[in-house]
């Protein structure tokens, strides 16, 4: 089957236009020149005289597959490194993504010449040693190799009471000064940090998979049992656990939640502490590495990779539905499976395998059919919820209009300890990306890129009119840079030159997340 989907030619190379197609549509497959995979046509505007515009769109013949071996929902980066190991093993592949480019939330767009990253932009996975570097091996198994730019500081934090720390590659010098800011704690932050380091060493130390796989658990285990043995003790145990073990000063306790939360979303006592030693002994091992070229450059490899290796990705086609059929085992007991995919343009792929990059939440009560609610998913959601979405502003920002210079990437500003997990009126915590500290070429010379976002419920976003709607975002907008200015850079809001703010119905509707939520799922 053949689709068209219509793109400007004045801003072909990200997919829209920004002066005249600010939605795309598709047109019928049956008035498409299908030999060509280009052709000219003309912008049809869609008013009550069906006239054709002069400007001059280009048509992207779409090529839909009728059957794969192994057909995966979204192109994600867990979906497109999935795509990418079961090609390289010979599996036939095909990715089908929504929107016009890859990466889901580690996306980019273009604006006025400057590049933005979709999400966030600390990356973790792009080290060159250990096993704990994902992406790097995940990129190399396809013969990509990425230029990145190493992060000497991972984030710097602004904290209540003038606490101002940053956490350093070097693993000492990060201990050096926050155990100056608690004298006091200085031997309980050391064991608290080294038994970390001992979790990652463990992780570090087998194939890093998934640890919910009990084939796989079983397999390390026969390879590597001590590095299993050593993870063990670990798995009952959360982060805050560990950490009221060696200290008792309660603001050391809130930085650690803190440490916590601006991954998991969630405070240390929440936050099982295998994943906190990953992260924790990563951030100082691998390190943060930024893509040269912006974060959506790691999708773009991976897709390079996918296709050299003749899999596919279907880009403006949206996955409805999962297919399924039923049988009974030599029991009589009644088994499902899937038997592939079915397009919002009606178009159906047959496929062994279904593979799923999106939120458990869209997958299971979205696309598969109703009363599919396996017993396994059903104790899940009693252990998880649902995170929060983020109010998301990109800024420009004029650098020669500030009267001091930027050094570090990562800001986490907070104000009040008890706002931490606020996600409502633009009061939480701030998080803040100037990925043009890494990689200048994200903006022209003398220019800024600020990320700022912070947790918000889509509860805060429904219900409005388009004019309420618009006022909530340039309030709570200017709420959060007028917080910025205050605690971290004089002069910011003078500096702006351009502002463009998302919320959770941003995120729903590009990202396909149910509630736009930031992250699929938290531990209760």
């Amino acid at each position: 089957m053949m689709n068209a989907f219509i793109i400007c030619s004045s801003f072909r190379r990200n997919f829209h236009c920004k002066s005249c197609c600010s939605k795309a549509f598709w047109l019928r497959s049956d008035k498409l020149p299908v030999k060509y995979d280009w052709f000219s046509a003309y912008h049809w505007k869609q008013s009550s005289k069906r006239n054709f515009s002069k400007r001059k769109i280009v048509l992207l013949a779409v090529s839909l597959p009728n059957e794969t071996d192994v057909a995966i929902i979204g192109s994600g980066i867990g979906g497109l490194v999935t795509a990418t190991q079961l090609a390289k093993k010979g599996v036939r592949v095909s990715v089908f993504e929504k929107y016009l480019i890859p990466g889901g939330s580690s996306g980019y767009f273009t604006k006025n010449g400057f590049t933005f990253d979709v999400g966030a932009s600390m990356i973790f996975g792009l080290g060159n040693k250990g096993t704990t570097n994902t992406l790097t091996r995940a990129l190399a198994a396809v013969g990509i190799e990425l230029e990145t730019i190493p992060d000497p500081v991972q984030i710097h934090y602004h904290l209540p009471d003038n606490i101002d720390i940053r956490v350093h590659r070097n693993y000492e010098q990060f201990l050096e000064e926050l155990q100056t800011h608690f004298p006091h704690e200085r031997q309980g932050i050391e064991n608290f940090y080294d038994e970390c380091w001992k979790v990652f060493h463990c992780l570090n130390s087998i194939e890093l998979l998934s640890l919910e796989e009990p084939y796989y658990l079983f397999r390390v285990f026969r390879e590597n049992p001590l590095a299993c043995l050593g993870l063990a003790k670990y798995l009952p145990l959360n982060t805050g656990d560990i950490a009221r073990k060696y200290i008792s000063d309660p603001v050391v306790l809130a930085f650690i939640d803190l440490e916590c939360y601006c991954w998991s979303v969630v405070d240390a006592n929440k936050t099982p502490m295998i994943n906190a030693g990953m992260v924790f002994g990563d951030r100082h091992y691998g390190g943060i590495h930024y893509p040269k070229g912006g974060v959506g450059s790691i999708a773009r490899n991976l897709v390079k990779g996918l296709e050299s290796l003749g899999g596919s990705i279907h880009y403006g086609a949206p996955v409805v539905g999962i297919l399924c059929d039923h049988s009974k085992d030599s029991f009589g007991r009644k088994l499902t499976y899937t038997k592939g995919i079915q397009l919002k343009n009606r178009h159906i792929v047959t496929s062994r395998y279904v593979v799923s990059n999106a939120t458990r939440w869209n997958t299971f009560d979205q696309l598969l059919p109703d009363g599919f609610l396996p017993v396994m998913e059903q104790r899940w959601r009693e252990s998880y919820q649902m995170s929060p979405s983020f109010l998301s502003i990109h800024v420009v920002v004029d650098a020669n209009r500030l009267s001091y210079p930027i050094t570090d990437c990562h800001h986490i500003v907070l104000e009040s300890w008890k706002e931490m997990e606020t996600a409502k009126d633009a009061q939480g915590t701030i998080f803040l990306s100037i990925p043009t500290v890494l990689d200048a070429s994200l903006a022209p010379v003398g220019y800024h890129i600020f990320h700022i976002f912070t947790p918000s419920w889509m509860e805060e976003w429904t219900g409005l009119s388009p004019e309420a709607y618009k006022e909530k975002k340039q309030t709570l907008s200017n709420h959060i840079l007028a917080r910025l200015e205050k605690k971290v850079f004089p002069g910011l809001t003078s500096a702006i030159q351009q502002t463009t703010v998302g919320t959770p119905r941003t995120h729903r509707r590009f990202l396909s997340r149910l509630d736009g939520q930031a992250l699929k799922n938290y531990i209760v």
